[in-house]
């Protein structure tokens, strides 16, 4: 089945793309029942204006990126036309629960977020989403509302992390308005749309784990197997094998994470993907001066997602997600011993986790490094350099891609990594021995420099850029949110003109904090 919302103002390309979205197509999240969801109009947001665009986000979704000027956008993608669609296809907030800091927090869902439903373009379908649409039936005390502060925030960073090579969640635009909301101060609402293949969480299956609700555990199950890993179903244990799908696709994320520096901040078991996408940007940050133990999320007081917790959280994470999942497997066992059976199992393949996110970080490791062979005692090299950054607070990203510029010969270009540490005999120790594993490649320092510029970024989403975007988008110049946007688009390339936004931090850069709020 499918329909034409019939919604006032629309014409042209918007009225087409409408329409593609209103079109009920089988096995997408929307047509899982209700359930799952609560479908309901945004709450409208007065005069909305667009912020920021994501031209190649607009492309996957196969539309042309003149369609932002089009005066009805933003009137779209801020939510307000949605009063007039046809209940069938209403938005929807979808509901799930979790694990919030390592405590159980019961009932959660979609608090400020709102499915318009799912684009194919190209072979390929898309779920968009509006955060900060207003209040649902699982926003509890909240308002419902992002503030611009955010907003920015996560439209940056979604796309920063897709050209960093990093499984996301995109962003197609964010949408402002001069409404008032208040935080710890007033600030202004707005709106940004997220897009990504799915947004099941863990916390999906805990939900229906917890409320004995076994046929639709089945039915969410089924359906990201179908969408996405159809190579489950010819395993013996089908969910079982969802469970590895996950296991591994969070393993290779975390790794990725690690490697570049990047710190989520709120690893709740609702803020996990089934997908192992980056999911639910908040209080992120990416590592200035290396702090192993970095706490970007100014309410995690116990520091219980720091960047050298991350790989265990996750594990801990996978193994809700068991616990979800739990009535489900097994059934290739006899009945009397299949729940014993099946914990087992589960347990076999949760400690694939291991096995997988350890070589894998590893891997990168000796990429950022320029070793293209294995060597024993690589690892002693890396852990060492760490040490090293971590007695010094260098900065991570200018570490690593200034390592680039280290000879295998002498020490000619050593200056521009030396002078990021304040101990020059530490490091001079650390990059003789470096030098001389380097002597063991086959690569010349060029050729050797190439492939760690490929994988050593220049330009990650500092918070201070992050915060001079915000700041200028306040006073109505959007600017610098579009410039910081196309810098990030291209992380590995030198772009000299850009100099400035690959510099170490200023001062006042210190004092930002971003939290929970955030």
């Amino acid at each position: 089945m499918s329909f034409s919302p019939s919604i006032t103002g629309l014409s042209g390309p918007m009225a087409t793309f409408a329409e593609a979205l209103g079109t009920s197509r089988e096995g997408a999240f929307a047509q899982l029942g209700g359930v799952f969801m609560t479908r309901l109009p945004a709450a409208p947001l007065s005069d909305p204006y667009v912020v920021g665009f994501a031209a190649d986000t607009a492309a996957l979704l196969g539309l042309d990126p003149e369609i932002v000027r089009d005066p009805a956008f933003a009137e779209f993608f801020s939510g307000n036309t949605t009063r007039d669609w046809p209940a069938e296809a209403m938005p929807y907030a979808s509901v799930y629960s979790g694990h919030q800091f390592g405590v159980w927090a019961g009932q959660l869902g979609d608090g400020r977020a709102l499915g318009l439903g799912e684009v194919e373009h190209d072979g390929k379908r898309y779920e968009l989403q509006l955060k900060g649409a207003g209040r649902t039936p699982y926003s509890r005390m909240g308002d419902g509302r992002a503030v611009l502060r955010s907003s920015i925030r996560e439209y940056l960073c979604s796309e920063a992390m897709h050209h960093l090579g990093i499984p996301t969640t995109r962003a197609l635009c964010v949408i402002g308005s001069d409404q008032p909301v208040r935080r710890e101060e007033m600030e202004t609402a707005a709106v940004v749309t997220r897009v990504a293949p799915s947004f099941v969480r863990f916390g999906h299956f805990e939900h229906f784990y917890a409320n004995d609700r076994v046929d639709a555990l089945q039915s969410l199950a089924d359906h990201v197997i179908e969408r996405f890993y159809p190579q489950c179903k010819e395993a013996d244990d089908p969910y079982l094998a969802l469970l590895n799908e996950a296991v591994l696709s969070t393993a290779d994320l975390l790794a990725q994470w690690q490697a570049v520096g990047f710190c989520h901040g709120v690893m709740n078991t609702d803020n996990m993907s089934i997908l192992g996408l980056t999911i639910d940007y908040g209080p992120f940050g990416f590592l200035d001066g290396f702090d192993a133990g970095y706490i970007c999320n100014h309410s995690d007081s116990q520091g219980r997602y720091a960047y050298r917790m991350q790989p265990q959280i996750a594990y801990w994470n996978l193994f809700c997600l068991a616990q979800g999942l739990l009535p489900l497997l097994g059934q290739q066992h006899d009945e009397s011993v299949r729940g014993e059976e099946a914990v087992k199992d589960a347990q076999r393949i949760l400690e694939g986790f291991k096995d997988r996110f350890a070589p894998a970080l590893e891997r990168r490791m000796r990429a950022k490094l320029g070793l293209q062979t294995e060597r024993p005692g690589d690892d002693v090299l890396a852990n060492r350099l760490f040490d090293v950054m971590q007695a010094n607070r260098a900065d991570f990203t200018l570490t690593f891609r200034n390592l680039a510029r280290v000879s295998k010969h002498d020490a000619s270009g050593d200056a521009p990594v030396r002078d990021l540490f304040l101990d020059r005999p530490a490091f001079d120790s650390w990059v003789n021995d470096y030098r001389a594993r380097l002597s063991e490649e086959t690569l010349d320092d060029a050729e050797r420099a190439i492939a760690m510029n490929r994988v050593n970024p220049k330009f990650i989403l500092r918070n201070h850029l992050a915060e001079t975007a915000i700041r200028r988008a306040r006073e109505k110049d959007f600017s610098e949110v579009e410039r910081l946007a196309e810098v990030l688009r291209r992380p590995f390339d030198d772009q000299p003109e850009h100099e400035a936004y690959a510099a170490l931090p200023p001062d006042w850069a210190s004092s930002l904090e971003v939290s929970c709020s955030s």
